[in-house]
C-alpha cells in the first residue's frame, strides 16, 4: 500500500556527525534510511540521545548532513542550500520546536514571531500581514489580542501554541513537530496533540512526530521508527509495531510504558536491552523488510528468528 502512495520526504543513507575536541566525533545520525508519505504521521521514537532530533533538524537543513541524501517533494535538499533552495524550503516545511520557552524570542511579541516568516518571505502589506497573523492565532485557540502580548505572558500551553501559529502561518506542506509536548502537563499534552490533529485536517499536512513518550507516539501515528544511537532499528505500522515488536529495543521500550492500573504496573515485567546480545562479528547488520512493510535492524539469522517468532 506504501508503495503507491506519493512520497513526501526521502531520506537515503544519511549521516550526521559531531567533531569534538581531540578530533573525536560523534555519529549522531548512523545511516538512516526512510521515506515519509504525502499526508500520514510519521512517529520518531527513541530515547534521550538517540538522535531522533538530530535527524529533523538535518531533514530541515538546520544541520549541513555528513554524507548521504535528502530528497523533498521532488527536490534534493542535501547539497549546498542557495537562496532559492532555502526560501522554498521556508515555505514549504517547518518545526515546532521542543521547548515552548527557549524557541520564543522574550523581546519579541506575539506579533512580530508569528509574522516573521511572512517577512522573510517578501510579504509586505502591513494589513494583509495582519490579518494573516489574526487568522492563526483564532486557529491555534488564541484570541486576536494576544498579538501584542510577550511570550513570558503565556502559560507554557500557550506557548507552544504560538509555536505552532509560527509554523502554519505559511501553510506549509510538511511539518517537523520535535517533541511538542513533552515540556507540558497531561491535560495541555492531550489539547496539543488534538490541535495538532485538526490542524492536519484543515491544512492537509504530513508530520514527523518525535517523541520519547510510545503511547503518545501511538495515538498519533500511522508509522512508526525506532531509533537507537543514531540507527534506525525498526520501522512498521504502528498497530503492526504495538502488537508485533520484534526489535529487543523495541520490546524494552514498549514494556516502559507505565500501566493506568498500579497492581498491574507492579506485576509487570520490564524489559531491558543490551545491545551485546547481538553478535555480529561473522554476520553484518542491515535495516530488512521482515513482512512486508514491516523493516528491522538485524543479520540474516536474525531475520530468519524474527519470521519464525511471527509464525509462533
Amino acid at each position: 500500500m506504501s508503495e503507491e502512495r506519493e512520497k513526501i520526504l526521502e531520506i537515503k543513507d544519511v549521516c550526521m556527525d559531531f567533531k569534538q575536541k581531540r578530533h573525536k566525533v560523534v555519529h549522531a545520525v548512523n545511516h538512516v534510511s526512510l521515506d515519509i508519505y504525502k499526508g500520514e504521521n510519521f512517529g520518531l521514537v527513541g530515547e534521550s540521545g538517540c538522535g531522533k532530533t538530530t535527524l529533523g533538524r538535518t531533514c530541515i537543513r538546520l544541520y549541513d548532513p555528513t554524507s548521504g541524501q535528502i530528497i523533498f517533494d521532488g527536490h534534493d535538499i542535501s547539497g549546498k542550500l542557495t537562496k532559492d533552495t532555502r526560501k522554498f524550503l521556508t515555505s514549504h516545511m517547518a518545526m515546532i520546536f521542543q521547548d515552548p520557552i527557549a524557541s520564543l524570542d522574550p523581546r519579541m511579541t506575539v506579533q512580530e514571531i508569528i509574522a516573521e516568516g511572512l517577512h522573510n518571505q517578501g510579504y509586505k502589506d502591513k494589513a494583509q500581514i495582519d490579518s494573516m497573523v489574526k487568522e492563526m492565532l483564532n486557529k491555534v485557540g488564541l484570541l486576536p489580542e494576544h498579538a501584542t502580548r510577550y511570550p513570558h505572558e503565556f502559560s507554557g500551553g500557550q506557548r507552544q501554541r504560538i509555536g505552532i501559529a509560527r509554523a502554519l502561518v505559511l501553510k506549509p506542506e510538511f511539518i517537523i513537530a520535535d517533541e511538542p509536548v513533552s515540556a507540558l502537563d497531561a491535560s495541555i499534552q492531550a489539547q496539543v496533540i488534538n490541535l495538532l490533529m485538526d490542524m492536519k485536517e484543515e491544512f492537509g499536512l504530513t508530520i514527523m512526530f518525535i517523541a520519547h513518550n510510545l503511547a503518545v507516539v501511538k495515538y498519533f501515528s500511522d508509522r512508526i521508527g525506532v531509533m537507537y544511537y543514531g540507527t534506525l532499528v525498526e520501522l512498521a505500522d504502528a498497530d503492526d509495531l504495538y502488537v508485533h515488536p520484534l526489535h529487543p529495543y523495541t520490546k524494552a521500550l514498549l514494556s516502559a510504558i507505565p500501566e493506568p492500573d498500579p497492581l498491574s504496573e507492579r506485576r509487570k515485567t520490564k524489559l531491558y536491552y543490551d545491545k551485546s546480545m547481538h553478535d555480529y562479528s561473522k554476520e553484518k547488520p542491515s535495516l530488512q523488510e521482515v513482512v512486508p512493510g514491516h523493516f528491522v535492524y538485524c543479520s540474516d539469522s536474525e531475520k530468519e528468528a524474527y519470521l519464525k517468532e511471527l509464525d509462533s
